[in-house]
């Protein structure tokens, strides 16, 4: 029933049906085709996933992230970030760049990420000189940074399929997610001059980079906040999300005194929908993994991988080339959720650090992001900029080379998500 199942998410992802509950109808016809399959078992594992504790914490980091971002502070962060590297051949894009970075420190969303800063710095861009595509492009790559920089979504919802650690994964991503930083700014200056960009002329004078330090610090520490309360063991991550809203109000109501009440009650809706969806889609995947699961699927693919391919490397690769294929056409949270229980399985037959492996996952299924033909943030980008997506595909290969850099040392140097 599992071919049954795939076919019919299929057919009705292509009809339009959100994934969430593409996956429901799927995975219920299927386990009434198994027959003998009480009701009262496919309500039970709908609804299972959803009593797991840590999940608390991520309506309260996507509240946090939309308190933070729909303020003043973005205005804060790309004046520091502008005056950190504007000056550089290329500096808008690697404004865009760290812009990321900082905002992937407050928001944990690639999507939340990729709409407001192109939002902000497409337009910018496009009137310094830099061809929408390209500014396009930089926005849809470097909104991944987010993903792997704590407090990171995607992170928290393998930790939930996979039994692992919130707070040992969130420090795992931080390398990774510094390579990607240095990686596209690197991508972003080598184009710089190889296109003769024009250059902001912004002169780095200590008193100016000073002011905009002192206005952006209070939203730049949350990340590290984060950090360091989960390293110590002082708070466990559903402790932290709700201590980072509390952060949030008080920066926006005592320091930055730019929040309303229509703001705080819009930002709420909001985080009341974006939970709404992701609750959605753990229920409905953990209902397809129970399929999955009655027909020994996990184990069955694992133990031919292991027949066909004698090394663990070759493993890798083939997890990764699923990844990217699936990643192409399911969004980030829901290819984690569905294909966590299978290749968790392999990943222990073989050795591989289950950790590392929900970072490889992260950043594989985040590249689906910035690639045709679903990919979110991609469509996103080019909707801001008002180009064609296949105009600012052509313009994506440096980026795609930096993310496939970075997950190969994931995949192959463990090391690398050790800190």
């Amino acid at each position: 029933m599992t071919m049954v199942m795939l076919i019919g998410f299929a057919i009705l992802m292509v009809m339009g049906l959100p994934i969430g509950y593409a996956l429901i109808f799927s995975a219920t016809v299927a386990l009434v085709g198994i027959g003998d399959m009480p009701t009262t078992v496919i309500l039970l594992k709908v609804f299972q996933p959803l009593q797991n504790f840590v999940l608390i914490a991520i309506p309260f980091f996507i509240l946090s992230g939309a308190l933070m971002m729909t303020g003043s502070l973005g205005q804060h962060l790309i004046g520091f970030a502008t005056r950190l590297v504007g000056r550089f051949r290329g500096g808008l894009g690697q404004v865009n760049v760290f812009g990321s970075a900082l905002f992937g420190g407050v928001s944990g969303s690639a999507v939340a990420d990729a709409s407001a800063i192109g939002g902000m710095l497409i337009p910018w861009m496009t009137r310094e000189g830099y061809p929408p595509p390209f500014s396009a492009a930089i926005t849809a790559s470097s909104s991944i940074i987010s993903v792997l920089i704590p407090p990171s979504i995607p992170l928290i919802l393998y930790a939930t399929v996979s039994n692992q650690s919130v707070a040992g994964l969130f420090m795992a991503g931080i390398i990774p997610g510094l390579l990607l930083v240095i990686g596209l700014a690197v991508a972003c200056w080598i184009m710089g001059y190889l296109r003769d960009l024009p250059l902001l002329h912004k002169d780095p004078d200590a008193p100016s980079i000073g002011r905009v330090l002192l206005n952006a610090v209070p939203a730049i520490s949350l990340p590290f906040l984060i950090v360091v309360l989960l390293r110590m063991g002082i708070a466990t991550p559903t402790e932290v999300s709700v201590l980072a809203v509390g952060y949030a109000l008080v920066l926006r109501v005592a320091i930055y005194r730019d929040l309303t009440m229509n703001s705080f009650v819009s930002n709420l809706l909001a985080t009341l929908v974006t939970t709404g969806v992701v609750m959605v889609v753990i229920a409905a995947s953990n209902l397809v993994g129970y399929v999955l699961a009655f027909e020994n699927i996990p184990n069955r693919f694992s133990e031919w991988a292991m027949t066909v391919f004698s090394d663990p490397w070759q493993i890798i690769l083939l997890m990764n080339f699923a990844m990217l294929i699936v990643g192409m056409f399911i969004d980030l949270s829901a290819a984690i959720l569905l294909l966590a229980p299978l290749f968790v399985t392999m990943a222990n037959a073989i050795g591989l650090n289950l950790t590392q492996l929900g970072v490889m996952m992260t950043i594989n299924l985040a590249i689906g992001l910035f690639t045709p033909p679903v990919g979110t943030t991609l469509f996103i980008s080019s909707a801001i900029a008002k180009v064609n997506v296949g105009a600012v595909a052509r313009e994506l290969w440096p980026f795609y080379l930096v993310a496939a850099s970075v997950l190969l040392l994931v995949s192959f140097y463990p090391p690398i998500t050790t800190l």
